[in-house]
């Protein structure tokens, strides 16, 4: 994993409030103890303290209440037919942004166009899919994204 995976990991690890050794940790990360030390360092430079206990029992204790995103463990398989896609969706979820969206219909054959609120993007069964309050049919509805023709972004909801 990258380092920045496994310092979120360590800290997703510390934030049970247990005591580890920098061996069970080095364990848990699949990394040499002094990149436990390494990680460390990074994560007290972000302003998180890790108090560190000595001694033959001691080890990295995170006395701190600590709230991470959630992360969602993708497969580098997955296939998005359009990235572009992907990346609009994110834009307006982080800009609160409704978007005009054509829509393909199970079969592909028809097309819709509807005004949606997106709210969350998520992987299930190998496809991405949208959260979001559809205008159209008043409801909230999960949107396929590889069944998006075409994103246009809109103005804040």
């Amino acid at each position: 994993m990258s380092k920045i995976s496994n310092v979120l990991s360590m800290i997703e690890i510390l934030s049970t409030g247990k005591k580890y050794s920098i061996l069970e940790l080095a364990e848990l990360l699949e990394v040499s103890p002094r990149m436990i030390r390494v990680y460390k360092d990074e994560i007290e430079k972000s302003g998180i303290y890790i108090d560190t206990i000595r001694g033959p029992y001691g080890g990295y204790v995170l006395n701190q209440k600590i709230t991470l995103p959630k992360r969602n463990n993708i497969k580098n398989n997955i296939n998005i037919e359009n990235k572009e896609n992907f990346n609009l969706i994110n834009k307006a979820i982080k800009e609160e942004r409704k978007c005009l969206i054509e829509y393909y219909s199970k079969d592909k054959e028809n097309i819709t166009k509807r005004i949606i609120h997106p709210l969350d993007i998520y992987c299930y069964s190998d496809e991405f899919f949208i959260t979001a309050f559809c205008e159209l049919r008043k409801d909230m509805r999960n949107f396929n994204l590889n069944r998006i023709k075409e994103i246009k972004i809109l103005e804040r909801f």
